[in-house]
């Protein structure tokens, strides 16, 4: 437990599911009441953590050893270098993301992520201590593919509808991180995760500094207390009496919705990917939460970039 006498929220949601941390810092890591599973990023977290002091050095060795070899090498090899700092810290996966500049393209997706597999053996990371978050497009899944059958573990982010999770498993990926309702920016929405018997919940620093300060009380929850499973979804409780009629409404469908769902017998990869982009251009919500989502990331990806380019003429 995190902390003495009456548990926090977030000691009761990690017995609840699996907490993984969404940051960088390792100061922070190293400090928390509880010892997160995996430690999750993207483009925006890297940027941070590359711009931080007690980074400098490793970035002008970095530049050093790889100014002939271009921006993205250094920018691999160091975002896998930062996540080193971490590994000790959790119990299980660093995540980093490929090129979000490159989500509908699969063979600079599938270059990026083979990279990031090389760069995690050099620092003597094994394939069971890490995972590539891969966007969630045609030709990116496709990626995907290739990297499940080469053994390469990798996760679809920028998941907003079922179709492209279904592609993801077409995919064989080992985890979805599915954003339905965005992300957790409440700790009323983590710990309903918890209730709802979700396998785990990947949670910003802030609010994971929230939920270890609130004391946990169950007489003034809304919602039960749900022990995590010895198996994640297998034999799983039903949805609690005050979740359930979530199962009844879409208040993000479009108007012209025939309330079917999409069907695992479709295959999303065929052609590119074809299937899924048609079906991502169909729902008005995925398209621009999708765009959206790339824009910022690539924002995050070019100030990198900027950043590196900045100390090449120093080495």
């Amino acid at each position: 437990m995190g902390s003495a006498g009456t548990p926090t929220w977030l000691d009761k949601l990690e017995e609840q599911l699996n907490v993984d941390v969404d940051w960088m810092d390792p100061e922070y890591i190293k400090g928390m009441p509880i010892v997160p599973h995996d430690q999750t990023s993207n483009q925006l977290w890297v940027d941070i953590q590359l711009g931080d002091d007690s980074n400098r050095e490793l970035l002008l060795e970095t530049a050093k050893e790889l100014k002939n070899d271009g921006w993205l090498a250094i920018y691999t090899r160091m975002a896998v270098l930062m996540c080193k700092k971490n590994i000790n810290s959790i119990r299980g996966r660093v995540l980093l993301q490929t090129l979000p500049s490159n989500a509908f393209r699969f063979q600079e997706t599938l270059d990026h992520a083979r990279l990031y597999d090389k760069e995690f053996a050099r620092a003597g990371i094994g394939r069971d201590r890490y995972c590539i978050k891969i966007p969630s497009t045609g030709p990116a899944l496709n990626a995907a593919k290739v990297l499940s059958s080469e053994g390469i573990p990798t996760l679809g982010t920028a998941l907003f509808s079922l179709p492209q999770a279904i592609a993801c498993s077409q995919a064989g990926m080992l985890y979805i991180s599915p954003y339905y309702n965005g992300n957790f920016i409440t700790v009323q929405e983590a710990m309903a995760a918890g209730e709802m018997g979700c396998h785990s919940a990947t949670i910003s620093h802030t609010v994971l500094n929230e939920l270890a300060k609130l004391r946990y009380v169950a007489s003034e929850q809304p919602g039960p207390d749900v022990p995590k499973p010895a198996h994640v979804y297998k034999d799983a409780p039903p949805v609690s009496d005050r979740l359930r009629k979530l199962l009844s409404i879409d208040p993000l469908a479009g108007p012209d919705w025939d309330g079917k769902l999409a069907s695992t017998d479709v295959d999303y990869l065929a052609d590119g990917g074809a299937s899924l982009q048609n079906a991502i251009e169909a729902d008005a919500v995925t398209k621009k939460r999708l765009a959206d989502a790339m824009a910022l990331f690539t924002g995050g990806q070019e100030r990198s970039r900027a950043k590196i380019e900045e100390v090449l003429p120093l080495v």
